[in-house]
């Protein structure tokens, strides 16, 4: 408890929670108010309305396409204090390091949900706001659009902890970031794209969250504008067990990694 106290007074000590939650808002906000303002109907091509199911699912499930910037939150997090040096003096202070890593790793994890929460709410509250000033009736339920939420919140959590597990492992804060950039923002769109390799998407944690979320926007369009038949995603139970696996994988990392190496 001492070492998770430590930790909750170091995070909210600095500027990073109250800036990953305006970012939080600005990537559920904004984004769905824009789409949902100008019309899905309106783009090129055209995409179904907001009335219909499909249009509002849409409009949430874009701020899925911003899932890596919780992801880059933990690997910041983790990586400046290597980058200060100040993790010399966390582990002083409790050096049991295993102690520290898991206490971090709860810490993130219940911040990652607070994201998610920020995230998906703003998303909710700009797609209800734009629907009533174009005075479009949503083609879903209020029930429907909750679990969209909720499903949204619950993988910006997963992307959290990948986040903290990534900078645990890469130490270095401009590796560890261009690690998170370069895997979820180009190299799971790149896989999408090679004939046979395809087929692995729906396991990685893009196709995952996809599967949760039934967001098909990015395997759609790659169908369309290709030969390649878009790998069929799995079911949502399915995509939530991938995502806790790969949570689990990442834990372990975390704790694991810098239990026997160097601070320097």
């Amino acid at each position: 408890m001492n070492a998770i106290r430590g930790e909750v007074v170091r995070l909210f000590s600095t500027r990073l929670p109250l800036w990953s939650l305006l970012v939080a808002i600005g990537c559920g906000g904004i984004l769905t108010a824009v789409i949902a303002l100008i019309g899905p109907e309106n783009a090129n091509p055209p995409m179904p309305g907001l009335d219909t199911p499909e249009g509002a699912g849409l409009a949430v499930g874009l701020s899925a396409m911003l899932l890596f910037v919780p992801a880059l939150i933990g690997t910041v997090a983790i990586t400046s204090e290597y980058r200060h040096r100040t993790i010399g003096t966390t582990f002083l202070a409790v050096p049991r390091r295993g102690r520290v890593l898991v206490a971090k790793l709860g810490v993130y994890t219940l911040f990652g949900l607070l994201y998610g929460l920020v995230a998906a709410g703003s998303t909710g509250i700009a797609l209800v706001l734009a629907a009533a000033v174009r005075d479009v009736q949503l083609g879903i339920t209020t029930g429907q659009l909750v679990t969209m939420l909720a499903q949204l919140a619950l993988a910006s959590t997963v992307y959290m902890v990948l986040g903290v597990a990534i900078g645990a492992l890469a130490r270095n804060q401009l590796v560890a970031v261009g690690i998170v950039l370069g895997y979820f923002y180009f190299l799971e769109n790149v896989l999408m794209l090679v004939p046979g390799v395809n087929v692995i998407y729906p396991l990685l944690p893009g196709g995952a969250t996809a599967s949760l979320t039934r967001f098909t926007f990015l395997t759609d369009a790659v169908a369309e504008q290709t030969s390649l038949a878009s790998a069929p995603l799995l079911p949502p139970l399915i995509g939530v067990l991938i995502l806790l696996g790969y949570t689990l994988v990442a834990s372990v990392v975390a704790v694991a990694a810098p239990l026997r190496r160097d601070l320097a």
